[in-house]
């Protein structure tokens, strides 16, 4: 649920980020609702495929050994910290940056197949049971990222980071993107040219939000990744 404008951390208290809050503060039935769902849809999911899982685990062990997870630092709502859960893509080490693009040679094998599909994002319904993440929000940033944004931008940890959303979907090919930039261009390319355009959507979403446009929202992904 929303918390008090007043318990909100201080640097989220600013009037860009009011401005959101009001708008979410008149649809609190809805975040109910919504992260009703999230516990009861989460956990459903997770019971159903958790043979898949099972599959996926053992064949990372196979390609490249344990561990199977990937474990990073990302922030969600409030600007908490937590560890995501993602399937490990990527050699087991810890060279290049935190930022992954299509000719990345860390990727292992099974891990193209799981990024291709976001099988590697089947884990984070943990996360969506625990409350750190939904189905639906802004994708949790890594905190360096976070540090850097705007006043306004702070309005999308009012509400817990996602699975997927519109941003995620525009930027499908975010990767494809990247791929032409050197890598030691890659952190300020997406800083200074990617994020802020993935945030004009989060933040229209906050402005539209409701459970009906997250339905869609899961669809559209659902779609996409099924092509």
């Amino acid at each position: 649920m929303l918390k008090k404008w007043e318990q909100l951390p201080k640097e989220m208290q600013v009037p860009e980020v009011k401005e959101y809050y009001d708008i979410l503060s008149r649809k609190k039935g809805s975040l109910l609702f919504k992260r009703a769902f999230d516990i009861v849809g989460g956990t459903a999911l997770l019971v159903l495929i958790s043979p898949v899982l099972a599959v996926i685990a053992v064949r990372i062990v196979q390609e490249s050994g344990s561990p199977v997870m990937f474990r990073q630092e990302r922030i969600t709502q409030y600007g908490k910290s937590f560890r995501i859960h993602k399937f490990r893509t990527m050699r087991n080490d810890n060279s290049g940056t935190q930022i992954t693009t299509d000719a990345d040679s860390r990727v292992t094998k099974i891990g193209e197949t799981l990024r291709k599909y976001r099988l590697d994002e089947l884990p984070q319904l943990l996360d969506i049971i625990s409350g750190n993440m939904s189905f639906v929000g802004t994708r949790p940033e890594v905190p360096e990222f976070v540090s850097q944004y705007t006043d306004e931008m702070k309005a999308t940890l009012l509400l817990p980071a996602g699975v997927t959303s519109e941003a995620s979907i525009q930027y499908k090919d975010e990767a494809e993107l990247l791929k032409n930039v050197k890598d030691e261009d890659v952190h300020a390319f997406y800083v200074e040219k990617i994020l802020p355009e993935k945030m004009k959507y989060n933040l229209q979403s906050i402005r539209n939000f409701s459970c009906w446009n997250d339905w869609k929202t899961m669809l559209k992904t659902v779609g996409i990744v099924a092509k």
